[in-house]
């Protein structure tokens, strides 16, 4: 069996989108608990920042100075959790998380559903899932639900 190097938070910011989507799909997908408590979190590579709908998601999510999310499980398939902005300030966008089918490919991640009546429609179309990339380092994928399906927004990282 093939082992990878042990990433760090630091290696993925150097990383291009390609570079994420290969450790993305080699990462294990945790079980919901696994993520509970205030994790770091740190945006990464932007593969469409170009295009007007995903740089006005940017702009908005850029605005709230992200700081990590925070996770608690309910039961081993079903939690929730937050996002932590304005220097961890608010708590914005709530979410819900459970293990489900990955939008990369054939495979399961820890989805966050943001589709909650007090987010607003920006966010409630924002899906975003995670997988473990190195321990306590996991890697996730925000994608933008459209009229003609998900498409990825951004790669980012929450750590403990």
């Amino acid at each position: 069996m093939k082992t990878r190097p042990e990433v760090t938070l630091d290696d993925l910011v150097a990383m291009n989108p390609d570079q994420l989507m290969e450790l993305y799909k080699s990462g294990r997908t945790p079980e919901v608990a696994e993520l509970d408590g205030r994790l770091r979190g740190r945006m990464l590579a932007v593969p469409r920042a170009q295009e007007a709908h995903v740089a006005r998601w940017l702009r908005a999510l850029a605005g709230t100075l992200w700081q990590g999310k925070t996770f608690e499980h309910h039961d081993a398939m079903h939690g929730e959790g937050v996002n932590r902005v304005l220097g961890e300030k608010l708590n914005w966008f709530r979410f819900d998380t459970y293990v489900g089918p990955s939008r990369a490919g054939d495979f399961e991640a820890l989805q966050l559903n943001y589709d909650h009546h007090g987010n607003p429609p920006l966010v409630r179309s924002v899906k975003d899932e995670v997988r473990e990339v190195a321990p306590g380092l996991w890697l996730g994928l925000a994608y933008l639900q459209e009229r003609d399906g998900d498409h990825l927004g951004c790669f980012f990282a929450v750590a403990r």
